[in-house]
């Protein structure tokens, strides 16, 4: 049973969180109490929270785009900004389509897509073990397949040139600014999962180059960047053939760009 909201033992929980810096420490405690089992394992949560461990971390899961992922610690927490990529993913898919789901971590985007679409075949993959597993978990409800390995080398063959939504949430932080993020990422996720080295576009490009022979005719690919690394993710769609496209959401502050597979030449 979960620790009720009325327990007396909340307040202390509050006090806890604030004074780590947790600015919706309230909210936070409402989500920790309804993991808990008991009043003792609701202190020791809000101690590995007020730690700096992400929430996600702690109660074992993170909401995303109307589901519930499953997160374990050392795999990377999805964000909230990066449900604009699962939206622009369903609105470009065709009906029962063909989904891969590269540098997948939980396996959040992939599973959202489908769940999206109402149906599809899916396959994420990723090189973090850790990631692997978890992953599994959130994409089998969706008839899913993980596959352990860097960026295309696990997926099976059969599915070069039938990919109609190829996600990429590859990481895109600078190296140099690894140092900047907050603790919770920093200490807590995976550094491969952050890293995209110098430029932080190293594993985007790695990504482009491979897509054409992955994706199906007029097939897309979709990552997320930041405003001020469009320019560079923009030039490496086009030198791999890909014809792309920036679209932004203000609101989430959230920068995707799609890559559709030109048509051959005639």
């Amino acid at each position: 049973m979960p620790v009720p909201p009325t327990s007396p033992a909340l307040p202390s929980v509050v006090t806890t969180l604030r004074a780590a810096g947790c600015v919706f420490a309230e909210d936070e405690a409402a989500l920790l109490a309804a993991a808990a089992r008991d009043t003792a394992e609701l202190h020791t949560m809000a101690a590995r929270r007020a730690g700096g461990l992400p929430l996600e971390h702690v109660v074992g899961w993170a909401e995303f785009s109307g589901l519930r992922i499953a997160v374990d610690p050392g795999v990377f927490v999805p964000r909230r900004r990066t449900e604009f990529l699962v939206e622009r993913a369903a609105a470009l898919a065709p009906p029962g389509a063909v989904v891969v789901d590269l540098c997948c971590g939980s396996g959040a985007l992939g599973a959202a897509v489908v769940h999206a679409l109402g149906g599809g075949e899916l396959h994420a993959a990723d090189i973090e073990p850790a990631a692997v597993r978890c992953a599994r978990r959130n994409v089998a409800p969706f008839g899913g397949r993980v596959h352990r390995g860097d960026l295309y080398a696990p997926l099976p063959a059969g599915l070069r040139g039938r990919v109609d939504v190829l996600l990429a949430n590859a990481p895109y932080v600078p190296t140099g600014e690894i140092a900047l993020l907050p603790a919770e990422a920093r200490d807590h996720e995976p550094r491969v999962a952050l890293d995209g080295g110098a430029d932080g576009l190293d594993v985007q490009r790695r990504v482009a180059a491979g897509a054409a022979r992955w994706l199906a005719p007029g097939g897309v690919l979709l990552v997320e960047t930041s405003g001020r690394q469009t320019p560079w993710t923009v030039a490496a769609f086009t030198a791999h053939g890909l014809v792309p496209k920036v679209e932004v959401c203000g609101e989430r502050e959230a920068t995707v760009v799609t890559g559709t597979r030109a048509a051959p030449a005639r």
